[in-house]
């Protein structure tokens, strides 16, 4: 654990070093081809940055914020376009650049509106109820439920196979929002700082739409919208017309997630890829196109009550993600190492944090 530690802040020192180099230098180069030709090195160096680490936890999360996250951010930045491209040249705050290029946050640009997701669902006691607990609150109590999910996998054997892939769904949720939560606590510490959620209750979806597009993983939303849905529908709409260029603007951003997810899967396992999860993520956007047409094709005329569409939602993303999303990783045991890795942090605070020094024996 103490080589995997030390291999962790020598990647982000590297990392950060290399946005210092983007905030001090690139910055004031021109914006288009001449820009990106002084941050090839970087999007290299970040591909191959989590590499130094084994720790599936570890490196999928900074090959998810580097080789992901921060490329497509940096990528928008040579053409004067997304978070990163400020009024002022370099941006006034260094730290700021730093949080925006490599942390999955989005900084509010309006005051604090309550979402229109949130309003669609007023009409639901149990959204209603959720959406007034305050956000803390809501992140201990899933804090809770992963350490009891994890309790659980000692009995996994006990259940059936089904069970423990609904678990991981559940799994995967509550580690994803709650690591996400922790890495924008040094971006809230700014002053001036105020930031979007990084996932917006998606249990209380209505919809495929509503699941991928305004709840599940907003920094993926936020990241793809500028750099494929928008590029793509904007060349679209000479060809197909406004009313269907987003549709191959959402097909695009679906396929692109695939290929950026199975990239992820090959830090992890180390393995080949099987394009599994790319045809997962292909399937949830032909299906998602498809309920957006039979949408307007009905014109609101007739809807499932939220009741019904909602769990079927749910089920629909739990089932094709037991089909396609989960299997590369269950075969290469990923499963197992990191269930594993819970007891090896565990014991690493107790032994580096909650363990008393001997007392001092002096001599008589």
């Amino acid at each position: 654990m103490d080589g995997e530690i030390k291999s962790l802040i020598k990647v982000w020192i590297s990392a950060i070093s290399s946005i210092c180099y983007c905030y001090f230098f690139v910055v004031r180069l021109p914006v288009g081809l001449f820009r990106l030709l002084f941050l090839l090195p970087m999007f290299y160096l970040f591909i191959i940055l989590p590499l130094n680490l084994s720790s599936a936890h570890l490196v999928g999360t900074t090959a998810f914020y580097l080789a992901w996250l921060a490329n497509f951010k940096f990528i928008l930045f040579s053409f004067g376009h997304g978070p990163l491209s400020f009024p002022s040249h370099p941006p006034k705050s260094l730290l700021r650049f730093i949080s925006i290029a490599c942390l999955p946050i989005k900084i509010k640009t309006v005051p604090s509106p309550k979402s229109h997701s949130v309003s669609e669902n007023s009409t639901d006691p149990l959204s209603e109820i959720v959406m007034k607990l305050p956000r803390p609150l809501l992140l201990a109590i899933k804090a809770l439920l992963l350490a009891i999910l994890i309790r659980i996998y000692n009995y996994k054997r006990h259940l059936h196979p089904n069970v423990v892939l609904f678990l991981y769904c559940c799994h995967m949720y509550l580690a994803l929002e709650i690591v996400q939560a922790m890495a924008a606590i040094p971006a809230r510490a700014i002053p001036g700082f105020e930031l979007e959620p990084q996932f917006n209750e998606p249990y209380l979806t209505t919809s495929l739409q509503d699941f991928w597009g305004r709840r599940w993983n907003l920094s993926v939303t936020n990241i793809l919208r500028p750099t494929v849905y928008d590029p793509v529908r904007s060349i679209c709409t000479r060809i197909l017309g406004k009313k269907w260029a987003p549709v191959p603007g959402v097909l695009a951003a679906f396929l692109v997630s695939g290929l950026m997810h199975e990239s992820l899967y090959y830090y992890i396992t180390r393995v080949s890829p099987t394009w599994e999860v790319t045809g997962f993520f292909v399937l949830q956007g032909l299906c998602t196109v498809s309920e957006v047409v039979v949408k307007k094709a009905l014109g609101g005329r007739w809807r499932l009550h939220r009741a019904v569409s909602g769990p079927l939602t749910i089920g629909f993303v739990c089932v094709t993600a037991a089909w396609l999303f989960f299997p590369q990783l269950l075969r290469n045991h990923i499963d197992e190492r990191a269930i594993r890795e819970y007891s090896i942090l565990v014991d690493f605070v107790k032994q580096k944090f909650l363990t008393l020094p001997p007392p001092f024996m002096g001599q008589p």
